[in-house]
């Protein structure tokens, strides 16, 4: 009787999926690291936790930690100490002396500051009696991009750029140039950490009085709203004097000027041509959702037709102007218009394709004509109050060079004259829990500027910055979604349909190189999407402490690859990404194709010695999640295994030894194909994993493949094909390239020896070929009978 043994690479695949396992069930009870850490004497680390909201609870400890580490001169300049947190939201009175001269806060105490990483972006900052930012600092995160790659000192650059801003008396301007320019790899990161400062110090400034001469108090006794009985219209003239229509007038010089204070060279080395009092933009704007000025501008048939469509409290803004374009042409290709945005208070959104509609004049008596003339719909999520001063504010762009620009901001006030509203009798208020008065939300007024985020469930202003950031980002990459979109069904036609594809050998070769040169140019270098073992182990981290789909969200690029590479592992393996949409990976293999046409000669690595070393790719991951379970910092600082950071996302340039490490790592790939994916990826290892779950085998093989063939084994690039004939799913690429010598009946020896059967079994006739009226007109050959000629006896024995 045959003992029953399994296979080596069986026995391996057994071995790692128990290993797995056990890691599983470490990491589903292991706690996070930190959250059950006990505060040490004199020490930083402090232990936390996080609520539902996202807010730290304990939030004061977490501030007086970061304090105490550091001098009160380096967060509030001329400040010699600073008190103990206090408050709700913490904050830390800083001192000279007796003399009190601002507040220090922790941005992740106010609103949401959670990165790439779902990881708090912890930010000191020192803010003035006045409103203004006087010091900033970056105390903690975990940001990949930054802890590897990118030096942390470019990202307090950025932070210093905030330093000396008056957010309490000036609005933000991120029509400026864009601090997501600064740092090229780290949009996220920066996004947010600009959105928390900007929120948080209006938060605050709003909750505490900041630049006010006392607190904030809710105007209860005299609420103003839209005045919805007004008959009637006006004239232009009319409704430019009494403020119902802003305008913003621009010339050439105020252009230039603009630039040149911005101190980027290239933009001041190319001005706007023309005489400096020449007219660059005259921009107007008015509240058209007011009855009065909605039907003097638009007129009686259009302002009823606006009115029917808009929902219950939602407004309308009309734009109008001449010269310089504000649609601009980003609408177009992305669906966000993003040379204008609405900024009312702390609180900014901007108009999509959706909100908008052309018109082609304004109806108001003596009104000019208009190059571009815009009706917008306020979105229904924003937060808008029509009564209250708004600012249309305005970005400039200038084109620096084939691959740059330069921006700057320019700002029409807004504050609609009250004669076109009416004051609201306040309604009956209960009495309020902490002896407040409620705040009040009424005609469709938002209830932002009565309520703050302090007053309310700690982190609720959090909750609605955050996806309000990861939907902006969203809809910024419109065009960028839909081209991924795209390559990703067409990848699945192609694995759908590879039976009849990889017949035509030609076709099937060109496409995949133009697949590659995609994923590398398009998907790596242009939109950096390039997959990593740090988001797995972000994941898994996620997983056991505070999960929120927001913020895998916050890269719409890289969300959509790993949706659609988790669902490929059921229906394929790793292949469908390791081998199509990996930008690294099609790098490799690209660098190899040039390499076989110079002639570099191709290493073939034994079978025996080939599987060991594949083994080394799942060790690298085994390690590095391990690590993960104690500190994720750590794990991704180790996770610098992967050379996606140096050669994908910063394109080489970094420090000498990352460059010269990955280009080690390419110079093998010459001769021995794709080896960093074969020996040392991790990411592979831990996509391989899963992988051995999916429930299709799509890959078609012979009895004879292995035994005695061995065409297709030799001819596998990476060698994921055993002697015996059978392909390793945790090695395959999905290349195709033994399908298409499945089908190939001048290369497959099945496929050449079963023809040739074929045709010894359906072996033409002698008269095969011959038309049939030919062999039947026929007569038979019959040789003439010689007379003289003895008969012939006839014998049986021939």
């Amino acid at each position: 009787m045959r003992r029953f043994a399994l296979p080596r690479q069986s026995r391996f695949a057994s071995l790692l999926w128990i290993a797995s396992l056990l890691l599983l069930w470490a990491c589903l009870i292991a706690p996070p690291a930190g959250a059950a850490s006990t505060p040490q004497a004199g020490g930083a680390q402090q232990a936390y936790k996080f609520g539902q909201s996202g807010t730290p609870l304990g939030a004061g400890p977490r501030l007086g930690a970061f304090l105490k580490n550091m001098r009160p001169a380096d967060i509030f300049p001329g400040a010699d100490r600073i008190g103990p947190p206090e408050g709700k939201p913490a904050v830390a009175r800083a001192y000279a002396g007796d003399k009190m001269l601002g507040y220090v806060y922790l941005t992740t105490d106010i609103v949401n500051t959670r990165g790439y990483s779902s990881k708090p972006i912890d930010v000191l900052v020192g803010l003035s009696q006045d409103g203004e930012i006087v010091g900033a600092r970056l105390v903690e995160h975990h940001e990949p991009i930054v802890l590897i790659g990118i030096p942390e000192s470019k990202v307090q650059a950025f932070i210093d750029g905030y330093v000396g801003k008056n957010y309490v008396k000036e609005p933000p301007r991120p029509g400026a140039p864009p601090p997501v320019d600064i740092i090229s790899g780290a949009t996220v990161t920066l996004m947010v950490i600009g959105d928390s400062l900007t929120r948080s110090v209006l938060a605050v400034a709003r909750h505490y009085g900041i630049g006010r001469e006392g607190p904030a108090q809710v105007a209860a006794a005299e609420h103003r709203v839209l005045d919805m009985a007004q008959t009637g219209t006006q004239s232009w003239d009319a409704l430019l004097q009494s403020g119902a229509v802003g305008h913003l007038r621009l010339t050439v010089a105020d252009v230039n000027k603009a630039f040149e204070e911005t101190g980027r060279q290239g933009a001041i080395e190319h001005p706007e041509p023309g005489d400096p009092e020449d007219t660059f933009i005259d921009l107007y704007a008015a509240l058209v959702s007011a009855p009065a000025i909605g039907r003097s501008l638009l007129g009686e048939a259009e302002y009823g037709y606006l009115r029917d469509r808009l929902a219950p409290g939602q407004q309308a803004i009309l734009i109008a102007g001449n010269g310089y374009s504000f649609k601009g042409s980003g609408y177009v290709r992305g669906g966000v218009f993003d040379r204008i945005e609405i900024i009312q208070e702390e609180n900014s959104f901007r108009f999509t394709d959706l909100d908008h509609q052309r018109l082609a004049d304004l109806m108001a008596a003596g009104a000019p004509g208009f190059r571009e003339v815009a009706l917008f719909t306020v979105p229904t999520d924003a937060a808008f109050d029509p009564v209250e001063p708004w600012r249309l504010q305005l970005t400039v762009q200038r084109v620096v060079s084939v691959k740059e620009k330069a921006f700057t901001a320019f700002v029409l006030n807004y504050d609609l004259p009250k004669v076109y509203t009416q004051v609201e009798a306040p309604a009956a208020q209960a009495p309020a829990a902490d002896g407040g008065a409620a705040a009040s939300a009424a005609g469709g007024a938002a209830a932002g500027p009565a309520a703050t985020d302090a007053q309310q469930d700690e982190g609720a202003g959090a909750e609605e910055a955050a996806p309000a950031l990861w939907k902006q980002i969203w809809l910024a990459k419109t065009v960028q979604i839909a081209i991924v979109s795209i390559a990703l069904l067409t990848l699945i036609a192609v694995f759908f349909f590879q039976n009849q594809i990889v017949k035509h050998e030609v076709f099937y070769k060109r496409f995949r190189t133009v697949f590659l040169i995609f994923t590398l140019f398009w998907i790596g270098w242009y939109a950096q999407a390039q997959l990593s073992v740090v988001n797995v182990l972000t994941f898994t981290t996620s997983l056991r402490t505070d999960f929120s789909w927001e913020y895998f969200l916050m890269d719409p690029i890289v969300f959509i690859l790993w949706i659609a590479t988790a669902m490929s592992l059921i229906f394929w393996n790793r292949g469908a990404f390791c081998g199509w949409l990996c930008p690294f990976g099609a790098l490799q293999e690209l660098t190899n194709q040039v390499a076989k046409k110079l002639h570099v000669p191709q290493i073939k690595v034994p079978h025996g010695l080939n599987t060991r070393l594949a083994g080394l790719k799942y060790l690298i991951f085994l390690i590095l999640f391990g690590i993960s379970l104690y500190e994720l910092g750590t794990a991704e600082k180790f996770a610098e295994v992967e050379p996606f950071k140096t050669a994908i996302i910063l394109k080489f340039v970094r420090d000498w030894p990352f460059v010269i490490f990955a280009a080690v790592l390419l110079l093998a790939g010459l001769f021995i194909e794709r080896f960093y994916c074969r020996y040392l990826c991790p990411l592979g290892a831990a996509l391989a994993i899963p992988a051995r779950l999916r429930i299709f085998d799509w890959l078609r093989r012979y009895k004879t493949c292995g035994n005695p063939c061995q065409l297709c084994a030799v001819d596998c690039p990476v060698q994921a094909i055993n002697p015996e004939g059978d392909i390793n799913p945790n090695e395959c690429i999905q290349c195709l390239n033994c399908q298409q010598l499945y089908h190939n009946e001048k290369r497959c020896p099945h496929l050449i020896q079963k023809n040739a059967k074929l045709k010894r079994h359906k072996a033409p006739p002698p008269d095969a070929g011959i038309p049939g009226e030919v062999v039947a007109s026929r007569k038979p050959t019959v040789r003439p009978r010689d007379p003289s000629a003895e008969p012939q006896p006839i014998s049986s024995n021939p």
